[in-house]
């Protein structure tokens, strides 16, 4: 069998880009629950990879909502809508070491946007992004009609430093989708291994010892969980590392009691949707070219649309209060876990999405998009068509979050030598989609890793 270094459980973004940073000078294995080729579609299709085998095809607890993310590798880099975004600055406040400015070198070490000012973004990593090269029009009238009613425009809507409406850098190079597969690897010093379930981390005496997977067990010394929000909670429950109350109760055995699980959260969605006048032109992009941030909100024009003659005004809530749990159904891997985001339960984010509704509205009456404006829905009581309206954004993090699961550096308390480097060690979700952010959390764990090994 092949000695390694370390071992990374999920190809997603964070484990191609981890994987493929580690492996300067150590070898690595890359095990993926999916495919080694996840189906591909063009980016205004993008919507339709939901409808295939690249995507796990979660649903909430009460099997109400939809919770997409990406099986194969690429993970949800190979479904998503591509935009690549992050956060406001003030969005990011993890504890030392995790801030903002914290995170800009590897912010920037894993991206080339070019045209983009150099000491803000990156001009030499794998990933190539820019904004849309061909406007929609319907997209244009959109950022002219919050410019209309007073939102400032952002020049690099994507870089972190500015509030308002622009157009957000893709993931889309040459007229097609750039996962983060696509740009780390392959990598001579890893090997990807595909169709390869982990059902359980293995440890002794207080540190990991491997993993098993299929019907494979590998030792190692080093394991990193990059299996996202979801997988990773799951896979370190049925490991025995969660609330111990919860294990005992499904007969798993508890290695260390922590809150795995716990501070489940996403952006909930919300849109406007209205009849076009004119015929909507297909994008040639992802059908979300324009995006704008607004204190607690973010807006995007027409993302799913059009269908039919229709566009839409999305809005989303960029700092929910509301906070949810994942737990096991049962102690066998194969079953799918309890998932309850806990959308709008704190009644705090209910008022912002009514200011939500407002805004996008009032986007939607301006002389900017009178041209394609048809008649607006009824929304009638609006606490109630915000209920029915709500979907997932796919950004779920916190799971696994700083301070209460990992330490600062990623580790999990209690347990020498396995770490956690996705969405799920996200305390406190950032202002944009999740993309980006969790690629830089990737870097960072992947430089403390090397620098663990140069100084251990």
């Amino acid at each position: 069998m092949t000695s390694y270094d370390y071992v990374v459980v999920g190809a997603g973004s964070a484990g191609c880009a981890v994987a493929a940073r580690l492996s300067r000078d150590a070898r690595g294995l890359l095990i993926e629950a999916g495919s080694a080729k996840p189906p591909t579609a063009l980016p205004r299709l993008a919507w339709s990879l939901y409808e295939t085998s690249a995507n796990w095809a979660d649903k909430t607890a009460d099997g109400t909502l939809d919770l997409p993310r990406g099986r194969g590798v690429g993970g949800s880099s190979a479904i998503n809508a591509m935009v690549w975004a992050r956060g406001h600055r003030s969005s990011y406040d993890w504890g030392p070491g995790w801030t903002f400015d914290d995170l800009l070198p590897y912010f920037r070490r894993s991206e080339t946007a070019a045209g983009r000012d150099p000491v803000l973004r990156g001009t030499a990593g794998p990933l190539t992004v820019s904004p849309a090269l061909h406007q929609h029009p319907l997209a244009a009238a959109g950022l002219e009609a919050a410019l209309e009613i007073g939102h400032p425009e952002a020049k690099d809507v994507s870089g972190g430093l500015e509030e308002g409406f622009g157009w957000p850098d893709l993931c889309i190079v040459d007229g097609q989708r750039q996962s983060v597969a696509d740009a780390y690897l392959p990598q001579d010093n890893v090997d990807v291994v595909a169709d390869a379930f982990v059902h359980r981390i293995r440890m002794r005496n207080g540190r990991v010892a491997g993993v098993d997977y299929n019907d494979t067990t590998v030792d190692c010394p080093q394991v990193i969980l990059t299996a996202g929000t979801i997988g990773s909670a799951q896979l370190l429950q049925l490991s025995g590392i969660g609330p111990a109350d919860d294990l005992r109760a499904l007969g798993i055995p508890v290695v260390e009691d922590l809150p795995v699980g716990e501070n489940l959260h996403d952006h909930a969605l919300f849109s406007v949707k209205y009849d076009s006048t004119r015929p909507v032109p297909e994008s040639l992009y992802n059908g979300i070219e324009v995006i704008g941030l607004a204190g607690d909100l973010q807006f995007l024009y027409f993302a799913r649309i059009p269908i039919g003659e229709v566009y839409g005004i999305y809005f989303s809530l960029m700092a929910p209060h509301s906070r949810g749990r994942l737990r096991l159904a049962s102690p066998r891997p194969e079953d799918r876990p309890l998932i309850d985001p806990a959308y709008l339960s704190d009644s705090r984010d209910m008022e912002t999405a009514l200011t939500g509704l407002d805004m996008a509205r009032a986007l939607g009456a301006t002389r900017a998009l009178a041209p394609w404006r048809g008649v607006e829905p009824g929304i009638g009581d609006a606490k109630a068509y915000l209920r029915e309206d709500l979907s997932s954004y796919y950004h779920y993090v916190g799971t696994c979050a700083m301070g209460s699961v990992v330490a600062p550096d990623l580790q999990v308390y209690g347990i020498e030598g396995l770490r956690v480097a996705d969405a799920s060690v996200i305390p406190d979700i950032p202002s944009a989609n999740t993309n980006a952010t969790v690629v830089a959390i990737a870097e960072r764990a992947a430089a403390l890793l090397n620098d663990e090994r140069v100084s251990g």
